[in-house]
């Protein structure tokens, strides 16, 4: 079954992203229940764009990385199969 039109190996390519984001979100939720510098507008807009900018580009990393991976794995299956077929030919 594939999510996010990503397949369960390249699923497990992608989890050293899943601390890293899962920390970020952490931290974004921490900052909004417990504010350890008041509310000050200043403090709360840096301390949730130092977080949440992060966790999306990281996101989209992931996402993006996780394409490439299965495209490359694709591109690698097939040209195993042809070189294969090239020493079938030639042996």
């Amino acid at each position: 079954m594939s999510v996010l039109q990503l397949t369960e190996e390249t699923w497990l390519d992608l989890t050293v992203n899943f601390i890293p984001i899962g920390i970020l979100a952490v931290l974004d939720i921490m900052f909004w229940v417990y504010n350890p510098w008041g509310w000050d507008l200043w403090f709360v807009f840096w301390a949730h764009v130092l977080t949440v900018v992060p966790l999306a580009l990281l996101t989209v990393l992931t996402y993006v990385s996780g394409r490439v991976i299965q495209r490359d794995e694709r591109a690698g299956t097939s040209r195993e199969a042809a070189e294969a077929e090239t020493e079938v030919a030639d042996g």
